[in-house]
């Protein structure tokens, strides 16, 4: 029992248990010392019975104080604060590791700086970075996907292409891009915001997914076919990916390393300019498209399936890509409903404000109060999306996918209405607006910016 005693750690609970156990050993002491002599003494033997009984009332007493202090109590607490510890802003995170994919893509691999639990995240989502690049005169924030669904779930991977200057065009190359693979090492601390995005798969589904990928697109997709073949093994998932070659072909390894034990992963990889040495890395020649459903992939589903072609598509890559693939899948008479698909857009889009201009409803113009800046400005359609409008008169708030997917740029909306130009993929925090695809829909709006 005294040993019971040391293991409590509250100090005004140890002192009045071990005041109590005392007590009671004293007290049963001395009845049975009393009682030897005389033992038909009834009001000794009394005496012996009630020690007897507060000694076992001090004894429960001490094992309830260290049952409510045990390790395993303890670590359950502990365990359960560090679930809900999940952040809601910028958090620090170091890289880790820093590794090559192909000839444009390289994996970054961020743990927390503060050694925090990491929150879990669906399949297909992404992460917010911000970048101090010190030619910038402000942070550079972007989203990547995240391209690793880790058993340990004590990191996240970025796998990020490299962007070079666009074809024709006077534009410098990727300054986000070519930060990190230039700049970025080992022991990099960056900032980053908890996962997000819609463009996921829901794991226990029994429907198959069919992922599509072309390029850098292929990082969701791994994230998704991983997660699959461990937590819902029986579901079918074909891995179609589109590369130029194997030089530009990131992933194949890993892929192929989970199909080997997963017998229900279908992959086929499309190479656009095969090398010879490329022979046997690549299924077919050509590109992931409509005619390699059509002739290849529909009826593999079919014959799996009993002849229901039924499926639901996940498509990621470059936007050329995806407008094909999203209307050859209509020709296929898929349905739109079973068609997900994600982008981001790395420059600015202009707004479609003059579409919905007229809108019953709609305004011509607006007050703007930009609270935090004190400004107040006349907003029209020609201005397009607040987020356009903002930095037209030099307010800077921060933007990413500028589609209302990452919910970089919500902000607080203290008076009036917006209305959204397209419905954004986002869903932000009550009283917030995404100023990146939004509009006034009030004479008047407040914005905390």
């Amino acid at each position: 029992m005294l040993n019971s005693l040391g293991k409590i750690d509250n100090p005004l609970v140890r002192a009045i248990a071990a005041a109590s156990t005392s007590f009671a050993m004293v007290i049963f002491i001395a009845a049975v010392a009393l009682g030897l002599p005389d033992p038909k003494n009834k009001s000794v033997n009394k005496i012996g019975i009630y020690a007897s009984l507060l000694a076992f009332v001090a004894g429960a007493g001490v094992g309830l104080a260290v049952k409510d202090n045990s390790p395993a109590k303890s670590k359950q607490v502990k365990n359960d604060n560090i679930q809900d510890n999940t952040w809601q802003d910028w958090r620090d995170f170091k890289i880790v590791r820093k590794e090559p994919e192909s000839t444009e893509i390289t994996s970054f691999y961020f743990q927390p700086v503060d050694g925090g639990k990491l929150p879990d995240f669906q399949p297909g989502q992404f992460l917010t970075i911000k970048l101090n690049i010190p030619e910038q005169d402000r942070p550079v924030i972007r989203t990547y996907s995240l391209s690793d669904y880790p058993e340990s779930q004590d990191y996240y991977r970025l796998s990020i292409k490299r962007e070079g200057s666009p074809k024709g065009l006077d534009v410098p190359p990727g300054v986000a891009s070519n930060f990190m693979h230039d700049r970025i090492t080992t022991g990099s601390i960056i900032p980053c915001k908890p996962p997000s995005g819609k463009f996921y798969l829901e794991v226990d589904n029994s429907i198959p997914a069919v992922l599509i990928s072309n390029g850098v697109g292929i990082t969701p997709m791994i994230s998704m076919a991983k997660t699959v073949a461990r937590q819902n093994p029986q579901r079918h998932v074909w891995f179609i990916h589109g590369a130029r070659n194997g030089e530009y072909h990131a992933f194949g390894e890993e892929v192929n390393q989970v199909s080997q034990s997963h017998p229900n992963l279908h992959i086929h990889y499309c190479y656009s300019r095969p090398r010879p040495e490329d022979e046997g890395k690549y299924h077919s020649q050509g590109y992931a498209d409509k005619q390699l459903l059509a002739d290849t992939i529909i009826p593999e589903i079919k014959s799996n399936h009993d002849g229901a072609p039924d499926a639901e598509y996940f498509l990621c890559g470059s936007p050329a890509f995806m407008d094909s693939l999203r209307e050859g899948l209509r020709e296929l008479d898929v349905a739109e409903d079973r068609v997900f698909f994600e982008s981001f857009g790395g420059g600015k889009t202009k707004g479609k404000a003059k579409a919905t201009s007229n809108d019953e409803g709609s305004v011509s113009s607006a007050e703007v109060v930009f609270a935090r800046s004190n400004q107040t400005l006349t907003w029209t359609t020609e201005d397009g999306t607040l987020l356009e409008f903002a930095e037209a008169n030099n307010i800077n708030p921060d933007f990413s996918c500028r589609q209302g997917i990452c919910l970089t740029c919500m902000c607080q909306l203290h008076e009036g209405e917006v209305e959204y130009i397209e419905e954004p993929g986002g869903e932000p925090d009550e009283n917030a607006v995404l100023i990146c695809v939004s509009k006034p829909k009030t004479d008047k709006i407040v914005l905390d910016l």
